[in-house]
């Protein structure tokens, strides 16, 4: 296999909404560049980059997957697309001169996969946002192109299917310019009704099935002269510049986002696929040319914002910094770890730690990936994307270096969705237990949008994620994967409990058996706090009416109480607890007793202080297109919620959403991903945190109440 150097890479991460046929267009890639015979097909479960039999059952992708295409460079003679594996052009030193490799991520396209297809971002230079000429802009269409210009990424727009029937290229076109601006410009244009595609950045004539080629070709000049005041003279004073000698300028406005190229494709009949290799090879930006990646030094202790920022180079003579992108943990081949070399050189045992961590790893085989298919080579280097397996200290995000010096280099965070959606998961085996555990934690190492949470007070552990559909596809990979089957519930909602009035308890506990008996008596106060104080207790009583040693012990019958709750069964908090009074008996007083006598004498004064349910309140985030915004804060409202506030997000009017602010009780939350899917088919999203605890509605508490006494009342039976 030829060797490569920075400036012969490219890396394109593959984006855009479900069904926009990204997966196609990449075997139409790799088959225009002879690396694969034919192009597959999803709807036959034979593509490169959906491997999993999971994908090919569901018809979609559901996890990022990396392939490579190997060709000629354009104007290194032959056809630039169909390169192959040949070795023209090697220089002597194991460099083909005449050859480019470009590094595809192929990303799942559906709202509930979002996680995988923005941890692709951190790997490339330019993101390729794929839109379905049938379709039109969709809603990971617009996400994918605001994160890829959070992090300062070339953009290209890629539309695909211009070969189908009943559709509106030029109003497609314009509509992609007035929701992300006038920098989106096409620099080739379908012809023969979608048959192939006009090159609009080198010529002028020709005769496009919209639009005039000479006009695109103007207006795409003028756009790149812009940025370059030496091409913008050379522009004005003779009318025209020859755009071999635009490199430079082109590729300092992708860089600033100051132009969006637009191709035209079909990945069904492979029209415009050798021109968008050709577009890619030729104009896209190397390693080299790229903002660079956005790494920083820190601790990564939530104190982000505090990082100084870490300029890697692509020199393969400085020390090794890698980013891993991607983790999964195959049945066979055990974890293996993808990664972007943004530093340095990997070869045949070279020695990485992993983040801070003390003891290094040795490569054994530095690896490429097509597909599922790992490809051994000699050696990764900047711009590369590789792989190695059976690492198990390698994670998710992790840097991967070979000097301390780097210990505490870390990637800025990505805003991946928070992951709401939960399901509570129970072993059908007794024996599943320990294995659940060990499942999950590998699982929600492959996806930054999994969550897995314990709750030690409900004893339930939860698996939260971006959707039901996500979920639903890693309960299949349990299953299928790793044999394990679970049942799931709806989480419980984490009901608390508190007192809204001030009161008193006493309690007096003695027990007299024939020998030493128990004795311990206690008086003591409650109140109320303000929501969030938690817990207090204070012991103010005198003349040792309640030994020192012995006041622990009523504190302890007194958080009894307040961990089994008085109303529903809930935890209690926000009250102080204050002992003013008590006895006891110089023989018969131990902590037994005491524990007693907190305990009865805290009951006692729950019984008067007003008990009262508090449930969760969320703050919640919901970003929708305006159209909908009545239907969503009706919804809301009715979920007893009420909005905050509501602004612009995004681009503003170019194409960004209505955001609502609001607060609602999480209780009344259960279903919403379904409900938000239906009113806005698909078009929004939302994500919340805990804001606070607030006393449930009369008839609520009443209904906990009864509920919590018949299970007691049940257990008691049993």
């Amino acid at each position: 296999m030829a060797e490569f150097t920075t400036e012969r890479l490219r890396t394109v991460a593959i984006v855009g909404h479900g069904a926009a046929g990204k997966t196609t267009l990449i075997e139409q890639l790799l088959a225009k560049s002879k690396m694969i015979g034919a192009a597959g097909s999803v709807e036959r479960g034979s593509t490169v980059s959906d491997f999993d039999a999971l994908e090919k059952a569901a018809l979609h992708s559901l996890r990022a997957a990396v392939c490579h295409v190997d060709m000629k460079a354009p104007g290194a003679g032959g056809n630039g697309a169909s390169g192959g594996s040949g070795a023209a052009g090697n220089n002597g030193n194991g460099v083909d001169d005449n050859k480019i490799r470009i590094h595809l991520v192929d990303t799942p396209g559906y709202p509930d996969f979002l996680g995988q297809a923005l941890g692709a971002l951190d790997a490339v230079e330019t993101v390729a946002v794929v839109v379905s000429a049938t379709n039109g802009i969709e809603l990971t269409t617009r996400r994918m192109m605001e994160y890829a210009k959070s992090r300062a990424l070339c953009r290209i727009i890629v539309i695909n299917k211009i070969d189908h029937e009943n559709i509106d290229l030029p109003g497609l076109l314009q509509n992609l310019q007035e929701t992300f601006g006038a920098e989106v410009l096409p620099i080739n244009l379908p012809a023969e009704q979608g048959k192939r595609v006009i090159d609009c950045f080198d010529t002028d004539t020709g005769t496009a099935d919209f639009q005039s080629v000479a006009d695109v070709h103007r207006r795409v000049m003028e756009q790149v002269v812009e940025v370059d005041d030496a091409a913008m003279e050379k522009y004005l004073e003779q009318g025209s510049v020859d755009p071999s000698s635009l490199h430079g300028p082109l590729e300092k406005a992708l860089r600033e986002g100051h132009i969006v190229p637009v191709c035209f494709v079909s990945a069904r009949t492979g029209a415009g696929i050798g021109d968008l290799l050709d577009v890619i090879a030729r104009h896209l930006p190397h390693p080299g040319e790229g903002n660079p990646p956005q790494f920083v030094v820190g601790r990564q202790d939530g104190e982000g914002k505090d990082d100084a920022v870490f300029q890697s180079a692509p020199d393969i003579g400085r020390h090794v910094i890698a980013h891993v992108f991607k983790v999964w943990n195959d049945p066979y081949v055990g974890k293996i770890g993808v990664f972007r070399v943004h530093q340095g050189r990997i070869t045949k045992d070279t020695q990485l730690f992993v983040g801070n961590n003390k003891k290094p790893f040795k490569v054994a085989h530095p690896m490429l990936l097509q597909g599922k298919d790992l490809v051994e080579v000699s050696q990764l280097i900047p711009g590369d994307i590789g792989a190695v397996a059976k690492i198990d200290d390698i994670v998710f995000d992790a840097v991967l270096h070979d000097s301390h010096d780097e210990d505490f280099v870390h990637m800025r965070p990505l805003d991946f969705p928070r992951p709401m959606f939960g399901l509570a998961l129970e072993p059908k085996r007794t024996g599943d237990v320990g294995r659940i555990n060990d499942v999950l934690s590998k699982l929600a190492g492959e996806d930054p949008t999994l969550l897995v949470e314990h709750d030690a007070v409900l004893n339930e552990t939860v698996l939260r994620g971006l959707s039901e559909l996500h979920l639903r596809s890693v309960l299949d990979r349990m299953a299928s994967v790793y044999k394990l089957e679970v049942g799931i519930r709806p989480p419980r909602i984490p009901y608390r409990e508190t007192i809204a009035g001030n009161a008193e308890g006493h309690a007096r506990h003695k027990k007299q058996t024939g020998g030493a008996g128990q004795f311990g008596e206690v008086y003591l106060r409650v109140a109320p706090l303000a929501r969030g104080e938690g817990f207090q207790f204070e012991d103010v009583s005198k003349g040792g009416v309640i030994p020192y040693n012995y006041i622990p012990a009523v504190e302890k019958g007194v958080r009894e109480v307040l961990a089994s709750g008085y109303v529903a069964g809930y935890p209690m908090q926000d009250l102080k607890v204050t002992v003013y009074d008590g006895k006891h008996h110089p023989v018969d007083s131990k902590e037994v007793a005491f524990i007693a006598a907190g305990r009865k004498a805290m009951l006692d004064a729950m019984a008067k202080a007003r008990p009262v349910v508090l449930e969760p309140i969320v703050a919640i985030e919901i970003a929708v297109p305006d159209q909908f915004m009545g239907d969503i804060t009706g919804d809301l409202s009715a979920r007893r919620g009420h909005v905050l506030g509501t602004e612009m997000s995004g681009s503003g009017a170019r194409g960004g959403l209505m955001v609502v602010q609001g607060q609602v009780p999480l209780a009344e939350l259960d279903g919403y991903a379904n409900k938000l899917k239906s009113i806005t088919a698909g078009a929004g999203s939302y994500s919340m945190q805990l804001s606070h605890y607030e006393a449930v509605p009369p008839n609520v508490q009443t209904q906990l109440a009864i509920e919590f006494k018949s299970k007691r009342r049940a257990e008691e039976e049993d």
